[in-house]
């Protein structure tokens, strides 16, 4: 055997070649579809957004309420203190670590939605509340329920309860640091080497994949909206398609230099650059009334929690979607999607840290930065908008994400330098999704500790690919990827079930130990 050969026997059994197959023939097939029928893709997309909506969101709304309210009560068992990831002292220093768990769930948000979900709560306020529409009554309902879209309940899925589970069987069972190992308790050995185990990861790279591409398509699409407005340079598919290109060769570097390089030093340039701005924002914004909108929309999210967290309106139990499911069950599809994803790389940046501080760090204090960002980036939207109404609103209309975040920014003094400041952080943020959801899906589909550098390049180029050929198309494309995310969704939820009672029998048992 030559040693070309040899390589390449050992690196195809290095690649899981099911999953590769299944998740990367699923994603080439929704491109083909787009291409070729875009309208026929969307009526199936929205068919099938409906149904998962209607049939499941009762139970998301339960999965996230009890996943963060079973968090909550493994920080006060004495199992809370175990050290997790079998080294007594972490890989990575707080800020190290809390920069990259930040820069997860903001790449996707923490810029346009943060611009746009709360001016459009202010503009059409939430049923919940019934509070007259945009009128100062408004402002405070509109914030709680943006808080309670990226707050506590979102960042809990993202892997309070999966991050224990895959830390244990992984670190200290020796298990795959896998989506199949969470259904390990259910299904024990048939979950790791049957077919079972390969839908699960098929599953969950695919709705990653999905959550992922969604945000590089509309970077886009709105950084070429941005260079139109500051720079005058054409928003045509051009623009778009070497904004997207740029965006791929940065975060495809970034993973394959690894967690301790690339992946960190984009995060915590993000984080530096976020919290320039933020306290630029913060100086130069309606300081006043950014302090008082984030207390009083805090103390309406934490009195309205429940309320908001179990609220059907009309839709019942299983009754049409409506607001519910455009808002809602749309954010916890899209959430739930990164979940075991984002367990294993949580898992993986988490090795020396104890139950407890894993959970605080991502169910408590990430949520409560989040939605500060959201109140100095959205409330002085709001605060412009209550003097001068239109100002925010008329560039918004449509829902228009990119406008509404350039409406704010130019309206700050030095409008030109803080807008363009806006892009690039959106541009990193998205970045530090792409270059961790890379190495991510690589170490699914690697049965090495350490994923292929090749396989990690792959998804990096493949996930711009899809973007671009989605963005051809014009934005339907995006749009309906977006949609597809509470599809996908749908088996993902499955996969989370049993880090319900599994997490807390870990930290239960651990604590007997102590």
């Amino acid at each position: 055997m030559t040693e070309t050969s040899q390589t390449n026997t050992t690196q195809g059994k290095r690649i899981n070649i099911p999953v590769f197959v299944i998740s990367g023939g699923f994603i080439a097939l929704f491109c083909l579809a787009a291409l070729i029928n875009l309208d026929a893709l969307s009526r199936a997309v929205d068919w099938s957004f409906n149904i998962a909506a209607t049939y499941f969101g009762l139970y998301w709304q339960f999965l996230l309420l009890a996943t963060f309210l079973i968090g909550l009560l493994l920080c006060v068992l004495p199992g809370g203190r175990a050290i997790m990831g079998n080294i007594a002292k972490p890989e990575f220093t707080t800020f190290q670590w809390g920069s990259m768990i930040m820069c997860t769930l903001l790449a996707g948000g923490g810029v346009f939605w943060a611009a746009g979900e709360p001016i459009a709560h202010f503009l059409s306020s939430p049923p919940l509340f019934g509070a007259e529409s945009g009128t100062p009554e408004a402002v405070t309902p509109a914030i709680a329920q943006s808080f309670m879209h990226w707050g506590f309940l979102a960042w809990a899925i993202l892997g309070s309860l999966t991050t224990i589970m895959l830390m244990h069987y992984h670190y200290e069972k020796g298990l795959p640091l896998a989506p199949r190992t969470l259904l390990y308790p259910v299904f024990g050995d048939k979950a790791i080497h049957g077919p079972i185990g390969i839908i699960a990861d098929a599953a969950s790279i695919i709705a990653v994949v999905a959550g992922t591409v969604g945000p590089i398509g509309f970077l886009g699409l709105q950084v070429s909206y941005g260079l139109a407005e500051l720079f005058g340079i054409p928003n045509v598919f051009a623009t778009q398609f070497a904004v997207i290109g740029g965006l791929v060769a940065i975060y495809t570097i970034s993973a394959m230099t690894g967690l301790s390089r690339g992946i960190q030093f984009l995060s915590k340039l993000n984080v530096i650059l976020a919290s320039v701005l933020l306290v630029f924002v913060l100086l130069a914004g309606p300081t006043g009334f950014i302090f008082s909108t984030f207390f009083t929309g805090f103390t309406s999210y934490i009195a309205h929690f429940f309320d908001m967290a179990l609220y059907r309106g009309d839709a019942g139990v299983f009754g049409a979607p409506g607001w519910l499911g455009w808002w809602t069950v749309f954010f916890w599809g899209w959430f739930m999607g990164y979940g075991p994803l984002m367990a294993m790389f949580i898992a993986r940046v988490s090795r020396g840290r104890s139950i407890r501080s894993i959970i605080i760090m991502l169910s408590i204090i990430a949520p409560i930065v989040t939605n500060f960002w959201f109140t100095i980036v959205g409330g002085t939207g709001i605060a412009m908008e209550l003097a001068e109404p239109g100002v925010v609103s008329s560039a918004f209309e449509g829902f228009n994400l990119p406008a509404a975040l350039l409406a704010i920014t130019s309206n700050l003094p030095m409008g030109f330098l803080v807008s363009l400041l806006f892009l690039i952080l959106t541009t990193i943020f998205v970045a530090t999704t792409g270059d961790s959801m890379s190495y991510m899906i690589a170490s699914v589909m690697s049965r090495d500790e350490t994923p292929s550098v090749p396989v990690r390049v792959f998804w990096g180029i493949a996930m711009g690919v899809m973007a671009i050929i989605l963005i051809s198309v014009g934005s339907g494309g995006v749009s309906k990827l977006q949609s597809f995310i509470v599809v996908t969704a749908v088996p993902v939820s499955l996969l989370l079930l049993p880090s319900l009672w599994d997490a807390l029998r870990i930290t239960l048992a651990k604590g007997k130990k102590d």
